[in-house]
């Protein structure tokens, strides 16, 4: 929606999770780190970061439930629309 916004709607978005937890129970997170995909006509860096800083920050529950415990990073690809 962000990037709708932006007048660059995504054609589509693919987020992959990895993460690292502790080694007793109850096995909480300690890093976690998303992967997103993205593919679209006209897709800048800078208006793909923006949007993966506010939902993250501002629009996602789970990662203001986690912030805190767990270090949160992330990487973006760009895949150029067709």
């Amino acid at each position: 929606d962000i990037l709708a916004k932006k007048r660059t709607p995504l054609k589509s978005l693919e987020i992959t999770v990895s993460g690292v937890q502790d080694e007793e129970p109850p096995w909480a997170y300690r890093k976690i780190h998303l992967v997103y995909c993205l593919e679209g006509e006209g897709l800048i860096p800078k208006n793909v970061e923006q949007a993966i800083q506010l939902s993250e920050e501002k629009y996602c529950s789970v990662a203001a439930t986690l912030r805190g415990v767990a270090e949160i990073t992330y990487e973006y690809h760009i895949i150029p629309g067709k």
